[in-house]
């Protein structure tokens, strides 16, 4: 199994700034791609952006120019670079993993979650 953990969640006021972080352990045998996601009360979990393993990234329409994804040295660890942050951000956010550990198989990961709470 893989297991991920998220951290960098809390409370901030509009405009403020956070950076969350993920790290995954277990039996990772070949990371294709990491990302963030986010689920708002009463939502469906959306993307918010991921990074693949030749730091291809991907942001959704919302976070375009706000949020940064990025790898750390060692290629279990991402972040995501928060700015500006918007009253609509709130949400818990969770740190997902694709792996293709043999020829033909896809197997995503999630972590627990780490809350983000903007308010002013």
């Amino acid at each position: 199994q893989v297991q991920l953990v998220e951290s960098g969640g809390g409370l901030v006021q509009p405009g403020g700034s956070l950076r969350l972080s993920c790290a995954a352990s277990g039996s990772i045998f070949r990371i294709y791609a990491m990302g963030w996601y986010r689920q708002a009360p009463e939502k469906q979990r959306e993307l918010v952006a991921t990074i693949t393993n030749s730091d291809t990234t991907t942001y959704a329409d919302s976070v375009k120019g706000r949020f940064t994804i990025s790898r750390g040295d060692a290629k279990n660890m991402v972040y995501l670079q928060m700015n500006s942050l918007k009253l609509e951000d709130t949400a818990v956010y969770y740190c997902n993993l694709r792996q293709y550990p043999t020829l033909g198989v896809r197997q995503d990961y999630w972590g627990q979650g780490t809350q983000v709470t903007v308010s002013s």
